[in-house]
């Protein structure tokens, strides 16, 4: 993606790399955005594995201004450099950045819960393992009730339910996940449309 990027005349839109996910948060703070109005102040938990999705949402939830949280297993949180840059974003934007391994104290009180597969594309060798090391990780009901009053739920999908998220939360009303899903086309179509209008 860099390569081509590094070379090209026209630009080049990640649609998806092992490191980040710009184009699923677009999608997610899109999906936001309608529900809240404003997403800037509002808060965010993302509980799970600090993959490309975990990555980008919190680049971008940061940017716009919102209370983001992540936890994460030891081991399977953010890389330092992106930690270090959204709280920057997070600083300059009046937000706030939480990391840490309790996804109690990441979720109280949050108004939209956010979780994604805990084995991502390229880590199946690790299955085992991870299965271990997210046990206490699921969004569950008992996880969702300490987040805010009418909390959002939400992930990108696929979903693997009864591991990261029961089938319970996934159908509940608080679920906008398919809501997500369908933003997916619009957001994509807006950075298609932006940038053959900054072309012009």
């Amino acid at each position: 993606m860099e390569e081509y990027a590094r070379y090209s005349s026209i630009p080049v839109i990640n649609a998806l790399t092992n490191e980040e996910h710009p184009c699923q948060a677009l999608a997610d703070l899109l999906t936001l955005q309608e529900r809240w109005g404003s997403v800037k102040g509002r808060s965010l938990a993302f509980v799970g594995d600090g993959n490309n999705v975990a990555t980008s949402l919190v680049m971008t939830a940061a940017s716009l201004g919102m209370d983001v949280r992540m936890a994460a297993p030891r081991g399977y949180g953010l890389a330092e450099p992106i930690i270090s840059e959204a709280s920057a974003r997070a600083a300059s934007t009046g937000g706030r950045l939480s990391i840490g391994n309790d996804p109690a104290e990441a979720v109280r009180g949050a108004e939209a819960v956010y979780t994604d597969t805990w084995v991502s594309m390229g880590f199946e060798r690790e299955s085992e393992r991870r299965m271990t090391q997210f046990a206490g990780f699921q969004v569950n009901r008992e996880l969702v009730a300490r987040a805010a009053p009418g909390a959002l739920v939400m992930h990108d999908l696929p979903a693997h339910r009864g591991q990261e998220i029961t089938d319970e939360v996934f159908e509940s009303e608080a679920s906008i996940i398919f809501d997500q899903a369908e933003n997916r086309t619009w957001a994509q179509a807006a950075v298609v449309a932006f940038l053959l209008n900054a072309a012009k």
